[in-house]
Parts: C-alpha cells; sequence; structure tokens
C-alpha cells in the first residue's frame, strides 16, 4: 500500500511540474523573413540614395528637342540642318488630344496620377521579371522616366541595369517637382525617335503624311504613338503588317483606357495603314541627304566648329556660314563625275583629293571638300584638313623665298647656286627630280622650274628661326623647322589656301573660318570673323606674287596646265618623292602626292591629290596623272573668275624695278643689290663677298642705278626715299639686314647636327 502510494506520488509530481515552451519554428521563420525583408528594403533604399547621389544633372535645354543646327549660307539662305532630317518642334498646344491620349494609354496609362515613379507598375514589372516575361525593367519605367532615358541615358543594353534605373527614377521623380504633365509630355512626344533619321512625332507627321498633327486621323495618330518602340519595323512604308499590328494595340489601350469608343475603335482598324502615305516626306529625306552629301566635309568642319564654341547641335541654332553653295556644288560636280576632269581608274584604289576654297580678302572659307566617290557616308574623311601628308614645294614661298624677302631683302634677281648640296649638318644629299644639277640661276628662275637645292640655300641663309615665324604668321601652325621642310611640310590645303591668301591680299593675313554668326533659339546673336593681321610687307606679298605668276604663265614654269587665257593669277606645284625603302617597288616616275595652289585677288584655291593608301598596290602617282591637281584647280578658278572682277596687283611704292638679261626684275626699294651682291654666295662668287651697308651701300647702289637699265628715272628717284603706307611696315622695310649677318647665320646653322624627317629626306620633288 506504502509502495502504491509513492508511486502514486511521483507520477503527481511530474505532472506537477512545469512543462518546457513548444518550439514555434513557424514564427521564427516569419520574423526572420519579416527582418530580411526590412535590411533589403533598408539597403535599397540606401543603393538607391547612393546611386541618386550621382545622377546627372538634367537642364531644360537636355528635354526640349527643339531641333538640329539649321545651317545657312552666305548670303543667308537656308541650305540644311546637322541632323539627318530637319526637325519640327510642336508646342502643347498644338498636340492633338487624341495623340495625347494614346501615347498615354499605350505607354503609361497611370501618367496623370504618379509623380514620376509608378509603384504599382515597378512591382509588376518586377513580378514579370520573376517570372522571366518581356516586361523586365523596361516595364517600369514611366513616360517620364522614359523621357530621361533620351535625354540623358539611351536605350542601349549597358544602360539597362540597377544604377541607370534608379538614376532615372530619382530624375524623374524631380522633373515632377519642375514641369507639368503637359510639359512632360510635349516633350516626350517632339524627342522619341521615329526611325529614318526622324525624330519628333511632329516631323514623322511631315515625313509619313506631308501633314501636320492636327490634320491626322485616330489611325494615323495611333501609329505614330505606337512607333518608337520598335521604329524601324513599324514603318508603315516597310512592314505595313508588323504598323498594323502595333496601331491596333494602341487602339485597344486606348478603348481599355476609355478615351475612345468600341465604335472609333473598330472603325479606325479597319482603315488601312497604307492611307495618306505619300513620299513628298521620302523625297525631302533624299534632297536632303543629296545637300549633305555636297556639302559633307564643309559640315564636317562646321558641325567641330560649333563644338568648340560650346554649342550642343540640338537647341535648333541657326548658323549662318561662309559657304559659297554655287561654287561647292560646282567643286563637287569637277570632283565627282568627268565633265571637268578624267580620273583614273587604277581598279585598285580611288584617286583622291582634297580641295579649299578661300576668299582672298577676308579668309572666308568659301567651298572645300574632302574627296570623292566617298559612297554614302556621313561626316567622312575630309581630306582637304590633312596634314598627314607633304605639301612639297608649294612650301618654298613660305618657308623659303617669302622669308628670304622679308628679313634678307633679297631681290628676284639675287643668283642662287643648283649645284651639288647636303643638307647642313647632315650627309643626305638634297635632289631634284631630274637628278641634275643646273648651276646658278635667279631666285625667280628657281621658283618658277621648282629647283629644290636653291630652296634650301634660302632657308639656310634666312635661318630656321626667322623661317618659322614668317610660316606660322601665316597659319602653318609649325612646332619645329628642320631644313627638309624647305621642301614640305605637314599641312593642310586649308593651311596653304590661307597663307597664299595672304600673298594675293598684300600681306595680310585672315584664319580661315567657316562661321560668321550664330542665332541660338532664344534670340541671341553671336558673330564671328577672322581679323587680319600683316604677316609680311607689301613688298615681300607683290614680289613672290610677282614671280609665282611665272610658275602659270613661263614656259619653264611647272603650272602651265593650270594657265587660264586672261586670268591674272599666280600658283605654285608641288609633288612629293618616295622614300629610299619604297622605290624600288613603285616606277621611277612615280610620286606620293601632287599639289597646286594658287590664286586672284579674289580667291586662293588648293589642291591636294593621291591615294590614301600610298604604299599599297595601286597606291601611287605617275607623269599621267600627276598634273591633274592643276586640272582641279583650273576648273574651279576658272568658274570662281566668271562672277569676280579680274584685275592685276598694283606694285606697291617699296617695291622698285630694273633689267637684268631683258628681265624686268624687282627689288626691295632702298636694297637695290649690285651685281656682286646679288650673286654672293654662288659658285662663282667669292666665298668672302658681303654686303656693305651704311654710305658705301648706298653709293653701291646708287652706280649699280646708273649702270643698270631701270624701268625709270622717277621710280628710280622713288626707290631712296618713297615708304610703304603702313607706318610699321615702312619702318621694318628700311632696316636692312646684311648678308654678312645672314651668312655668319647660315654658317653657325650648319654647324648644327640635325637630321631631316624621315619622309622628307629622300623627296626629290622639284615641281
Amino acid at each position: 500500500m506504502a509502495g502504491n502510494n509513492e508511486q502514486n506520488s511521483r507520477v503527481a509530481r511530474r505532472k506537477s511540474q512545469p512543462k518546457p515552451p513548444k518550439k514555434h519554428w513557424f514564427r521564427r521563420i516569419i520574423l526572420s523573413l519579416a527582418a530580411l525583408f526590412v535590411i533589403g528594403v533598408l539597403a535599397g533604399l540606401a543603393l538607391f540614395f547612393y546611386y541618386a547621389q550621382t545622377a546627372p544633372t538634367v537642364k531644360q535645354s537636355d528635354l526640349v528637342n527643339t531641333g538640329t543646327a539649321k545651317i545657312y549660307d552666305q548670303n543667308d539662305k537656308y541650305l540644311t540642318s546637322l541632323g539627318t532630317n530637319d526637325h519640327e518642334y510642336v508646342k502643347s498646344s498644338n498636340i492633338p488630344s487624341t495623340l495625347k491620349n494614346a501615347v498615354v494609354s499605350i505607354e503609361d496609362r497611370r501618367f496623370y496620377k504618379h509623380k514620376g515613379v509608378d509603384y504599382y507598375r515597378i512591382l509588376g514589372a518586377a513580378v514579370g521579371n520573376l517570372k522571366g516575361s518581356s516586361l523586365g525593367m523596361q516595364g517600369g519605367s514611366t513616360l517620364t522616366m522614359q523621357l530621361v532615358k533620351l535625354a540623358v541615358f539611351s536605350t542601349s543594353t549597358s544602360d539597362r541595369n540597377l544604377k541607370v534605373k534608379a538614376q532615372e527614377a530619382w530624375i524623374a521623380l524631380n522633373l515632377e517637382k519642375h514641369y507639368s504633365k503637359s510639359q512632360i509630355l510635349e516633350f516626350y512626344i517632339n524627342k522619341v525617335y521615329m526611325g529614318n533619321g526622324i525624330y519628333g512625332m511632329g516631323t514623322a507627321a511631315k515625313y509619313y503624311y506631308g501633314k501636320s498633327l492636327k490634320d491626322l486621323s485616330l489611325s494615323q495618330l495611333a501609329l505614330l504613338a505606337g512607333m518608337p518602340q520598335s521604329p524601324t519595323y513599324y514603318d508603315p512604308t516597310t512592314y505595313p503588317s508588323y504598323a498594323t499590328s502595333r496601331r491596333n494595340l494602341v487602339l485597344e489601350a486606348m478603348y481599355d483606357n476609355k478615351v475612345i469608343s468600341k465604335s472609333q475603335e473598330t472603325a479606325a482598324e479597319k482603315v488601312s495603314v497604307k492611307t495618306g502615305l505619300t513620299s513628298s516626306g521620302r523625297s525631302s529625306l533624299a534632297k536632303h541627304e543629296k545637300t549633305n552629301k555636297i556639302l559633307d566635309a564643309y559640315l564636317n568642319e562646321v558641325r567641330q566648329d560649333l563644338l568648340k564654341k560650346g554649342y550642343n547641335l540640338t537647341d535648333g541654332e541657326k548658323v549662318y556660314t561662309n559657304i559659297d553653295m554655287d561654287a561647292q556644288k560646282r567643286l563637287y560636280d569637277i570632283a565627282n563625275t568627268s565633265q571637268y576632269v578624267n580620273y583614273p581608274n587604277n581598279g585598285k584604289q580611288t584617286f583622291q583629293l582634297g580641295v579649299s576654297v578661300v576668299d582672298s580678302y577676308t579668309g572666308k572659307v568659301s567651298a572645300m571638300i574632302g574627296g570623292r566617290k566617298t559612297g554614302n557616308v556621313t561626316y567622312g574623311t575630309n581630306r582637304a584638313v590633312w596634314t598627314s601628308r607633304s605639301n612639297a614645294s608649294t612650301m618654298k614661298p613660305i618657308l623659303d623665298y617669302g622669308p628670304a624677302i622679308e628679313y634678307l631683302n633679297w631681290p628676284t634677281y639675287k643668283s642662287l647656286s643648283d649645284t651639288k648640296y647636303k643638307y647642313p649638318g647632315t650627309n643626305i644629299s638634297v635632289h631634284d627630280f631630274d637628278n641634275n644639277y643646273l648651276g646658278n640661276m635667279t631666285m625667280r628662275e628657281a621658283l618658277v622650274q621648282s629647283r629644290n637645292i636653291p630652296a634650301i640655300r634660302a632657308l639656310q641663309a634666312v635661318g630656321k628661326s626667322r623661317a618659322k615665324i614668317f610660316a606660322n604668321n601665316l597659319g602653318m601652325n609649325l612646332k619645329t623647322v628642320n631644313y627638309a621642310n624647305g621642301i614640305g611640310a605637314g599641312v593642310s590645303t586649308l593651311q596653304v589656301a590661307g597663307a597664299y591668301a595672304a600673298f594675293a591680299n598684300g600681306g595680310v593675313y585672315h584664319k580661315p573660318y567657316y562661321i560668321r554668326k550664330v542665332t541660338t533659339s532664344d534670340g541671341v546673336t553671336t558673330s564671328y570673323t577672322s581679323t587680319g593681321k600683316r604677316a609680311m610687307k607689301k613688298s615681300t606679298a607683290y614680289m613672290i606674287t610677282d614671280m609665282l605668276k611665272g610658275v602659270i604663265n613661263s614656259s619653264t614654269g611647272t603650272a602651265t596646265t593650270a594657265k587660264i587665257s586672261g586670268v591674272y593669277q599666280a600658283g605654285k606645284t608641288g609633288t612629293d618623292n618616295y622614300a629610299s625603302q619604297y622605290k624600288n617597288k613603285v616606277p621611277s616616275d612615280a610620286v606620293v602626292d601632287s599639289w597646286m595652289a594658287g590664286y586672284t585677288k579674289n580667291y586662293s584655291v588648293a589642291v591636294w591629290t593621291g591615294y590614301d593608301k600610298s604604299t599599297e598596290a595601286g597606291g601611287y602617282l605617275d607623269t599621267s596623272n600627276e598634273k591633274i591637281s592643276q586640272q582641279i584647280y583650273r576648273a574651279m578658278m576658272n568658274y570662281l573668275q566668271q562672277y569676280s572682277p579680274n584685275s592685276d596687283w598694283t606694285k606697291p611704292s617699296s617695291v622698285g624695278t630694273t633689267k637684268k638679261n631683258g628681265i624686268e626684275e624687282l627689288y626691295v626699294v632702298g636694297h637695290l643689290f649690285s651685281s656682286s651682291e646679288a650673286s654672293s654666295g654662288t659658285a662663282s662668287s667669292a666665298s668672302s663677298s658681303s654686303t656693305t651697308t651704311g654710305s658705301s651701300s648706298t653709293s653701291t647702289e646708287a652706280s649699280s642705278r646708273s649702270s643698270e637699265s631701270s624701268s625709270s628715272s622717277s621710280e628710280a628717284a622713288s626707290s631712296s626715299s618713297s615708304a610703304e603706307s603702313s607706318s610699321s611696315e615702312s619702318s621694318s622695310e628700311s632696316s636692312s639686314s646684311s648678308e654678312a649677318s645672314s651668312s655668319s647665320e647660315a654658317s653657325s646653322e650648319a654647324t648644327s647636327s640635325e637630321t631631316p624627317t624621315a619622309d622628307t629626306n629622300n623627296t626629290t620633288e622639284g615641281q
């Protein structure tokens, strides 16, 4: 009995002891998930605001696509735009409510309810991502976010990531604080891409239907509203079946959004998607493309110039250029037809060219072409501004003979020696195209016949430092000068045309320029010009011009092909030979480049011809085509002179004339060289020959005047007293540099160790 009681008491004690709590695993899981969710949300918010801090700033100009820059010619006539098509901006008041409803219905039905970000839509897009549907992150974008994408980001895959989406959302939230729904919708409708190079639905209406938005039907507006999703495939002219499906989807969305009735939807769906389409838009685009093709090189330079000036090219700027469109068309035809020039076709490479036309008086770039037979390219290679090819002997007036007249007062009859010669300080011989030596000749003869050795001798006499200053005052932008540059350096046709324009303009240089004024969309006009600067004395410009006339008109000149009967012009040719490592790979008469640069008082024209890949098959010029540069020049200058006055240059009072061997030669007044002075430095003269200065120089000049045949006694008198009209020029003209000092400078330079650049070491250019 006692045992049973004891057993019962144990059972009772066990029952009376408290039971351990049950493990609530389910509640723990829920709490853990909730905690993770909160942490995830906080982390997401932290990441969102982190990305938001680096979001770009958006200005109204980024949102308002008022149109690409419009280009006008020299007479303020509209030519084209810098975009692929003219853009028509439509204000909100002129956008039909039907189009607004269509856009909102298909793109963002809750547009008028959210504040830039639609959280319901984002949630739906997230679910779509989990299900693997096509909604993805794009599906969460509101119209405002799409506008941000168009204005700041892009539709490329690289911009479809969490960072960009966060920044889009942040910017969209801020936009909604500063702009009304009506403004945002206006921005979007004018900014979306509509295919065929068209931006904005207003422009698309003109392109596809030849009408304004307000004149389109429900069916047509529904199609425009649906096209931005895939402009290429929803083009009604190319893919009418796809376009029909997309339009009907928009109409269905409009009905679901209760902005049209069922009967309106049904009636619009029955209309053929091709109804109302016109070819006028495509014709306009074709005309636009043709104009841009003719202008391509010029437009490319204008575009780059505008960007440098700080314009963004999308604000509808009106850009007034210096282009002469008639001249540009003629230049294009000269380059791309056989009407004016017969171009070779070697079946391996296309014969190429680059041409610049500059107004001699102002520096305005009147026309330019960067190549021929270039195909359908936009902003293609502009060979007119290439600086990778040598300008060969067109450099001689700029770096050799111009400085010799400017600083050493050389007369045109200054004698130079065309004998065996090496670049100073080297063992590299200078050669001419014919590998001959013609002995002593005048500076005029050397320039007319384009002899290389006399040119380098002139550069040596002047000194590289002064020659560099002279050349850079003419826009050559040479960082260094070596003696080989005396017969060519890497400069463009535009630079050469600008420099030669200074010779034509009495020594005043205008940097070539394309744009004369720009008017922005807010009506602010900024004017541009090129201020003329005196780059040389009038005497230098006139004497160079007088010698360069002979290059074209003399029977021994190298540019006789460029001659135009009755036209007063001056010019210089240039051909660049192959370097030694390529000579055995091309014919003996092969050259790399052929130039012709010349000018009248009105225009300066520089032409480069050659092949892009000169060291590859079919990349060389020869005697059969190296004069094509002259033919191009002649055809262009002949056209220009038809509409310009034809007058000769007037000799300034600082230039005197004298007869030498029956030829009328020129000299700088006050520096009439005697026969011994003129021949100083030639092979036949004494090495110690030098020019005297002071009273003895005056006496020598006086005696030489009496023994030589001067043009007139009055001119002889004026030679001792006349001065340039410019006081500064008069002062510089009257200061004479003695030949002795220049010779010593040349000697000191000759002792310097210098090796000409590789691409000109073997130049044997002489034409």
